[in-house]
């Protein structure tokens, strides 16, 4: 649906003409609804830790757009022939959890017997009208911070082909299950500029979603991302999803890598996330209190990872 003009509804704030990550809709001068829908198959094989990765994933959206999420509904494909009731079970179980966690409240939902296992939310959130982030609002001077680690798609490979111990498996889960709940709402106690996360089309193609039509280059440094324990070594040995590619495709022209650029951490720039962090855009003078409310809350592997500046045609490029 990208590109497709559809809104007709003045109370639309953003809708699907763009490539944020969720609609939003004025109900009064006061507050807006958030709405978005997100589901995944399977990144790992714990049933509870699945569905959990799978809640945050789609809670994910609400917070990139700097809102509260307030309902949500399961959405469960489920191939009954194939796995036990209980799977499902534990996975919905997982689900609740984090939606407890982020304070929001389970409605329904709808199930459908299918071949693949697939599970996410749709969800309802608040905002102000007036404060709602998008992801293209992005000004020269801003400073880019991420606040996940960056790796999740190299990982889920590895652990695919049984090549991944604890010592990996255990920070890609817990990045993964963790809401982006306390970011969010520490950034926009600072005045952030644009926002999304970073979930299927890796790094750089939601950097390009945020250059949106501005003609503006992003710099990334290279030295500055924050990766998984891991996924450098699945990288280096070839574990790379399909999505890597395809990313990497979308973007095409846009973005260039200085032959100095390591080429697994050139790989991981592209790398599909799951449940991934939040990048935010920021003026460069807010940046570092930014940085210091994040680490301060917990969320320690936030860090600027690159600067926005004016430019005659729009450029990534990965130093």
């Amino acid at each position: 649906m990208r590109g497709v003009i559809v809104t007709h509804d003045r109370n639309v704030i953003v809708g699907i003409d763009t490539s944020d990550d969720a609609g939003v809709y004025r109900m009064s001068e006061s507050e807006a609804l958030i709405q978005t829908v997100d589901f995944i198959t399977p990144v790992v094989d714990d049933p509870f830790t699945f569905g959990r990765i799978a809640a945050c994933n789609s809670l994910s959206d609400v917070y990139a757009m700097g809102g509260r999420p307030i309902t949500a509904l399961n959405i469960v494909c489920f191939p009954t022939k194939k796995f036990s009731l209980d799977i499902l079970k534990e996975i919905l179980r997982g689900g609740l959890e984090a939606l407890k966690e982020a304070e929001t409240q389970l409605v329904g939902g709808h199930s459908v017997d299918d071949p693949e296992l697939k599970y996410g939310l749709s969800v309802t959130g608040v905002v102000r009208p007036d404060r709602a982030v998008r992801n293209n609002t992005l000004r020269d001077g801003d400073a880019i911070v991420l606040t996940k680690p960056l790796g999740t798609g190299m990982i889920a490979t590895a652990v695919k082909a049984g090549a991944v111990d604890n010592t990996v498996m255990k920070p890609f889960r817990d990045s993964m299950t963790t809401l982006n709940k306390t970011a969010s709402e520490i950034m926009v106690k600072h005045g952030v500029h644009a926002c999304t996360d970073v979930t299927g089309f890796g790094l750089i193609g939601h950097l390009s979603e945020m250059l949106g039509k501005n003609m503006m280059e992003i710099v990334v440094d290279s030295r500055s991302l924050p990766v998984l324990p891991g996924a450098r070594d699945a990288a280096r040995n070839g574990m790379i999803p399909g999505g890597m590619y395809r990313n990497r495709n979308f973007v095409g022209g846009l973005c260039r890598a200085d032959s100095s650029v390591p080429q697994d951490l050139h790989d991981i720039c592209y790398d599909p996330q799951t449940s991934g962090g939040l990048i935010i855009s920021v003026d460069e003078k807010s940046a570092g209190a930014l940085i210091a409310s994040l680490h301060a809350a917990g969320v320690a592997d936030a860090a600027v990872i690159a600067r926005v500046a004016k430019t005659e045609s729009q450029r990534i490029v990965i130093k």
